[in-house]
């Protein structure tokens, strides 16, 4: 929505009688336990002149001996074809690699350890007295999500609020 939430919560606040919050749960609180640590990845993206890389959208790569972690190849979430059912005469690919993060990063994956585990249950405990506000999502939760489980997750909350 090209809104920042936290820039204007209590105007936000005003409009309803619960909000929910999908961003970091320690922005929320203004970092006032200190920030929750992630993982982060960064993309490194060329277009090829060839009609096909590897064939589908996304191989993954385990080994060590690879520096990066992904290579996703766009035009197969659109199906690597034109309007006309064409094959497309070029390709674009994004290398995704592991990356140390820091604060003004994007954060892409909650930092599993007993330290960060203790800083999320103390954050949670700060949310839980904030009656109008439900937090979800990887964020919100600090936790990681594949897509099918956050919705499950969005659908479960919401029957518990509508109970």
């Amino acid at each position: 929505l090209d809104r920042d939430y936290l820039a204007d919560k209590s105007n936000w606040d005003a409009m309803a009688r619960k909000v929910v919050y999908t961003g970091a749960i320690d922005a929320y609180f203004n970092f006032q336990l200190g920030n929750l640590e992630y993982r982060s990845v960064r993309f490194e993206t060329e277009v090829l002149d060839i009609p096909n890389f590897q064939g589908n959208a996304a191989v993954n790569y385990t080994d060590r001996e690879t520096p990066w972690t992904r290579i996703i190849e766009h035009k197969w979430f659109e199906f690597g074809k034109d309007e006309h059912g064409n094959e497309l005469p070029k390709t674009v690919i994004s290398r995704e690699y592991a990356s140390e993060w820091k604060p003004g990063d994007e954060p892409y994956y909650p930092v599993n350890d007993e330290k960060n585990s203790a800083r999320y249950q103390a954050y949670q405990a700060l949310a839980q007295r904030e009656s109008h506000v439900i937090f979800g999502g990887r964020l919100g939760e600090y936790t990681y999500y594949d897509m099918d489980q956050v919705i499950a997750a969005a659908l479960e909350r919401s029957r518990q609020e509508l109970a």
